[in-house]
């Protein structure tokens, strides 16, 4: 059972509201995306998770320290969990102190604050810190690589193994730019409370101070993250975010030649992104789309919306074809639980779909009485029937 959500007349009223109509007057002229001088990227908008644009975004790579945001995620949130504390004392093995490449500079036999170390993963890129932290929650590295790859597996990066937590080569260490831009994603909207530390542009530990190798950070103000990588294999790396107005795009580009190629390539897609296409905010969650017929139920009705607000990124001047429509269970019987889905909302743009996401019910609807259930329950027949 389908109904027809958004009119094109509504949608020019809505986008009015928000001054948004003059375009629906005269599209406007898109080029041509740049040419990015990368083995694989990316654009993904960060609230709907839409691909702007992409190259070989789902083929695996050797990440770098790439690898280092799923390191930080762990511990970001196991601290969301209160299964750790910012100010847990963590030892610092010899395996950990060895560690060569890019470093903190922490000491073998001291004990080091947990909030410090992450840190130094996420502003200094520190083999040493990713280790300690390894082992500090899964008891060794290898373990902890094992967790990461439980989490990888429920972020949906399907495409991801990790082998180690620092992202040194090694056998098998692959990921993708879209499994990267999911984690990015994952990473700004589960932990706010620690997400301004990929913004921070130095970081000082045992009274050395290193700069963060996000060279966007000094050359534009949206940016706020996330993080750089570089190996022979892998080349340069980045995976940045920002946000401009109520906008937020996430950028991944693999295999650059250089650390200004890196960023000079993140800003082209950057600025294309950000300059031709919106997202528009369709609905707000808990907000009723739809009133639906309950049978057998203490209610003879549900309230139907959506769990989460639903927004769509498209190209500028394409707004006037948006259309939404419910596509709504033709029975809905009692009892019914909340969050329980009865059916999709479908929004498209010229007859293509661009987002789907699940219809529930917005409120729990017990069994009605004995009677009512046995007399409904003889209306539902014959309206198969004849349905």
């Amino acid at each position: 059972m389908a109904y027809r959500l958004i009119s094109k007349p509504f949608l020019y009223l809505f986008l009015f509201a928000f001054g948004l109509a003059g375009q629906l007057q005269a599209a406007t002229m898109i080029p041509a995306a740049p040419q990015i001088n990368a083995t694989s990227y990316l654009v993904m908008d960060a609230d709907t998770g839409e691909v702007l644009l992409s190259d070989r975004a789902d083929e695996q790579f050797a990440p770098a320290s790439l690898t280092k945001m799923m390191t930080s995620y762990i511990v970001e949130y196991e601290l969301a969990k209160g299964n750790l504390s910012k100010d847990d004392m963590v030892p610092i093995s010899v395996k950990a102190w060895r560690t060569e490449g890019s470093r903190m500079f922490v000491r073998e036999g001291t004990s080091v604050k947990l909030i410090d170390l992450l840190k130094g993963i996420i502003i200094q890129s520190g083999n040493d810190a990713s280790v300690a932290v390894a082992e500090h929650i899964g008891g060794s590295e290898s373990a902890f690589a094992d967790l990461m790859n439980q989490h990888a597996s429920r972020l949906g990066m399907r495409n991801t193994h990790f082998v180690n937590a620092t992202g040194l080569p090694a056998d098998g260490h692959l990921s993708t730019a879209h499994d990267l831009a999911k984690l990015a994603a994952a990473i700004i909207k589960q932990f706010p409370e620690t997400y301004p530390i990929y913004a921070e542009k130095y970081f000082t530990y045992n009274d050395i101070r290193q700069p963060n190798r996000n060279r966007l950070l000094w050359r534009d103000d949206s940016v706020d993250g996330l993080k750089t990588g570089h190996t022979e294999e892998a080349g340069y790396c980045l995976v940045a975010s920002a946000k401009r107005d109520d906008m937020r795009l996430i950028t991944v580009v693999l295999g650059t030649s250089s650390e200004e190629a890196r960023a000079q390539e993140t800003q082209k897609l950057l600025s294309y992104a950000f300059r031709y296409f919106r997202t528009h905010k369709l609905y707000d969650s808990g907000s009723p789309l739809n009133t639906a017929k309950v049978w057998g139920g203490s209610s003879d009705e549900v309230h139907l919306g959506l769990t989460e607000p639903l927004a769509v990124t498209v190209p500028r001047g394409q707004s006037e074809q948006l259309e939404a429509s419910l596509d709504i269970d033709r029975v809905i019987e009692a009892p019914i639980a909340l969050g329980q889905e009865f059916g999709k909302v479908r929004v498209t743009l010229n007859g293509e779909t661009v987002r789907e996401v699940p219809l529930v019910a917005l409120e729990e609807v017990p069994a009605g009485g004995l009677l009512k259930r046995i007399w409904h329950s003889i209306l539902l027949f014959f309206f198969s029937l004849i349905g």
